[in-house]
This record gives C-alpha cells, sequence and structure tokens, in this order.
C-alpha cells in the first residue's frame, strides 16, 4: 500500500464527499454507457462496420446505407475530442481507483491499460484510416479492453464506497 493509501482511502471518506463521489461514478458511467451504446448502434461493433464508419462502403452494392469515408478534418477532430476527453475520464478513474483497498497488481493493470488502449484505438483509427486497414483488429480488441477496465473500476470503486465506513483512530 502506497504512503498515501495510509492517509487518504475511500474506505474512510465520508460525508458530503463520499456522496459527491457516489454520485460522481455514477453520473461518469451512465455518461460513459450511452457513448457505448452509440459506438454499437453506429459501429455495430464488427470489424467489418467499424471499417465501413470511417472508410466508407461505396464499393459494396449490398449496402443499405451508403457511407464514404470520412473527411481528414472529421478524423482528426474525433481521435482529438476522444483522445483528450478518455485521458480526463480515466485520470479520475485511475485517481479514485488508486484509493481502494484492492491489490497493487490489479491497480497496476488497471490504472494503465486504459490509457495503452486509448492509444492503440484511437492511434488505430488513424492507422486504417491512412490505410492499415488490418488495425480495425486492434481496435476492437483495444476497445474492449479499455471498455472492460472502466467497467471493473467502477464496479470496484463503488464496491468500496457503499462498504461501511473504516474507521480509523
Amino acid at each position: 500500500m502506497s504512503h498515501l493509501n495510509q492517509f487518504f482511502n475511500l474506505e474512510t471518506v465520508e460525508g458530503l464527499i463520499r456522496k459527491l463521489l457516489l454520485i460522481f461514478i455514477v453520473t461518469l458511467s451512465f455518461g460513459y454507457g450511452t457513448g457505448v451504446y452509440y459506438v454499437a448502434i453506429t459501429s455495430g461493433n464488427s470489424t467489418k462496420t467499424i471499417q465501413e464508419n470511417y472508410l466508407g462502403n461505396e464499393e459494396d452494392e449490398s449496402a443499405k446505407t451508403m457511407k464514404f469515408k470520412k473527411p481528414e478534418k472529421e478524423i482528426i477532430s474525433i481521435i482529438h475530442s476522444h483522445v483528450i476527453s478518455f485521458s480526463l475520464i480515466f485520470l479520475a478513474m485511475g485517481i479514485l481507483f488508486f484509493l481502494t483497498p484492492y491489490s497493487s497488481r490489479l491497480k497496476s493493470f488497471l490504472i494503465i491499460e486504459p490509457f495503452v488502449s486509448i492509444l492503440i484505438t484511437f492511434g488505430g483509427i488513424w492507422l486504417m484510416w491512412k490505410g492499415l486497414v488490418w488495425m480495425k483488429y486492434l481496435i476492437i480488441i483495444s476497445g474492449l479492453l479499455m471498455h472492460l477496465s472502466f467497467l471493473v473500476m467502477g464496479v470496484l470503486i463503488l464496491i468500496t464506497l457503499l462498504k461501511p465506513r473504516v474507521k480509523h483512530f
């Protein structure tokens, strides 16, 4: 356990700050979940539809909806806004998860992994758009790991905050 956890951890937080952190995690999870749902309905969570979402499907005569390759400005805007917002989301989640009583190994993995996945997912989108179409497989894997990290951290933070408060004398 780190020195910071000896003096401040989520098990000992009480009152309004505990309520603030609870409602923050619930609200952030709701927003994150709607984003995941949006990805599911716009890309279908398959490699083919992810590729079509960014590169278009003009050649596919059987496509129900015609999609065109996104312009460079749009790709850059998507990557820019998502990398910044995901970085801030996982910074907040990582700090809160660091203050939980779980093992250092679990903390190390769940705090670092989402940042690696952010780089792979959105770097992968850029590289796929530039022509490395096989990146769609890494995009799926890294996106899944990122979302699972959020889910596990969120659940474990909520469990910690919902447990009766530990008193330190």
